[in-house]
């Protein structure tokens, strides 16, 4: 614990995949924290040390962190934002905009800076950690806290600082990613800096404005949507070609000056398919048509149904009878979330055309009805298996059991997304093996 960190109390807003690590990594420097949410059965589960992160903080679970944390009376859950509020001066906003069919949801922040702005306090620092649409601390976020009848960089202080965090290394990325900094005056800038340096070890890197960090935020995970989109196509080609498309990418790589990133079943999660749709809404007030973006978020919507055809094509018998097992469901390797996880998407086009689906991921703590708890539901009587994720305790390559239990109509075959595969292994085993 540092000397700086002492008395120090913190209030984050929203215990999520961002929130929640960022609470925990303030508490295990010594400051006093509360967690702040909407949800009760969540508030309920941290007070009672349960979560289904799958985020270490170095070699030690979460769900451990949490029960220290508690019992260390350095971090709390609440409904009751006026609660924290009293007892904090320093504030975190994690709370995200849902996109829905490319709309989207600003409630969520809203309804957040509302409860803020009811307890705010002359001397509080605000800091929003969200992605936000360009311009919208300054525009939505900052008249909402003014509100409260205090003046944002007079009478308190307020701050923007993009997350940068990728899900399963979040203590380590919030201590060691350089950050992004801004305030709506220097003074703001300094005190959210002081209090961001305290879990940040990395460069704290200051912003002329809100506007340029939140820019750079979107234009971060839109970089990687494009270049997913690219080695999509690429994959369309090589497979074309008749050649590996890992194997490209692999050799490619080899520049000092190219970095492709890996095709996959699609791109999931919260940041990267939403971050167009955060850059549209100002891109379209000034009329700037981001052709390209566009077309990369339009290329990478449709690599579900691409995938889904690979299933179809090697299907024994007409979907309509036919049973596949899906493994791995989550947005991404190794993750407890399944928000916009494209193996979704590919199962939703499976069971629209008539195909029975058996998903198994032991990490995903929801329940969809074509989950099952177990590796042998998901393969018993199953013509094939798609490979949609990594996960650990799945058990990909338990041949054995696989013929034991998978239909003995035609040739099994197990289409692979995630490159796990040695093709003369999988032919060896009696199965077809279909890749990217």
């Amino acid at each position: 614990m540092s000397n700086s960190s002492k008395n120090v109390k913190v209030a984050i807003f929203g215990l999520g995949f961002v929130g929640l690590p960022l609470a925990l990594s303030y508490a295990l420097r010594g400051c006093e924290v509360i967690g702040v949410d909407v949800d009760p059965h969540l508030v309920d589960q941290l007070n009672n040390g349960i979560t289904h992160h799958l985020e270490k903080y170095h070699d030690i679970p979460i769900q451990q962190v949490l029960k220290d944390m508690l019992a260390a009376k350095r971090f709390s859950a609440t409904l009751d934002a006026g609660h924290a509020l009293k007892e904090c001066n320093n504030f975190i906003l994690t709370i995200g905009i849902p996109v829905t069919d490319k709309g989207h949801d600003f409630s969520h922040v809203e309804s957040c800076s509302r409860a803020v702005a009811s307890g705010l306090k002359p001397g509080d620092l605000v800091i929003v950690r969200s992605t936000l649409i360009p311009g919208m601390t300054r525009n939505f976020v900052k008249p909402i806290l003014e509100e409260s009848g205090l003046k944002a960089g007079e009478d308190f202080y307020l701050a923007y600082s993009s997350e940068r965090i990728a899900e399963g290394k979040a203590f380590d990325e919030f201590e060691n990613m350089p950050t992004l900094v801004s305030g709506i005056n220097e003074a703001s800038l300094q005190k959210a800096m002081e209090l961001m340096s305290i879990v940040t070890k990395a460069e704290l890197v200051p912003a002329s404005s809100f506007e340029v960090v939140e820019s750079a935020k979107v234009m971060e995970n839109i970089s990687r949507d494009v270049n997913i989109a690219m080695v999509n196509e690429f994959a369309r080609f090589t497979k074309a070609l008749g050649i590996d498309i890992f194997e490209v990418i692999k050799v490619a790589n080899t520049h000092k000056r190219v970095k492709l990133l890996i095709p996959g079943p699609g791109v999931g999660g919260y940041c990267i398919p939403n971050a167009l749709h955060y850059l549209a809404p100002k891109a379209d007030e000034l009329g700037v048509p981001l052709k390209l973006l566009r077309t990369a978020r339009k290329i990478n919507e449709e690599v579900p149904a691409f995938v889904a055809s690979l299933v179809t094509k090697n299907l024994p018998v007409p979907p309509s009878k036919a049973k596949v097992a899906a493994l791995g469901i989550a947005m991404k390797d190794y993750s407890s979330d399944d928000r916009q996880s494209p193996a979704l998407d590919v199962i939703k086009i499976l069971l629209n055309s008539g195909i029975k689906v058996a998903a198994f991921d032991p990490a995903v703590p929801s329940k969809h009805a074509f989950q099952v708890d177990s590796l042998e539901a998901a393969v018993k009587d199953a013509h094939g298996i798609i490979v949609l994720a990594k996960q650990n305790g799945i058990g990909y390559n338990n041949f054995k059991l696989f013929n034991e239990l998978m239909s003995k109509v035609g040739t099994p075959f197990i289409v692979d997304t995630k490159n796990l595969y040695n093709r003369d292994e999988v032919e060896a085993a009696g199965f077809k093996l279909e890749s990217l």
